[in-house]
């Protein structure tokens, strides 16, 4: 069994503010997010990929799911 990570608790969600490069509005993108859409041009604005868990952790494919896995590494 798995213990819950830390990573996945909704109490431990942080918040950064980017510029969009496209119009200059205020992007808001919480830390379990990889991307969100301008609210202004509807550009999508990709966060920057920080070292995770994913690359070492022998579960984290288990942890959060194939799906979002495969997003996270790239892989098809």
């Amino acid at each position: 069994m798995i213990a819950e990570c830390p990573g996945q608790n909704s109490r431990n969600l942080s918040v950064s503010y980017y510029e969009c490069q496209n119009c200059g509005n205020e992007i808001e993108i919480f830390s379990n997010e990889l991307k969100v859409k301008c609210f202004n041009c509807n550009k999508i604005f990709y966060r920057e990929q920080k070292p995770s868990c994913i690359n070492w952790c022998p579960s984290a494919r288990q942890c959060i799911g194939e799906d979002k896995w495969k997003e996270l590494t790239k892989e098809k």
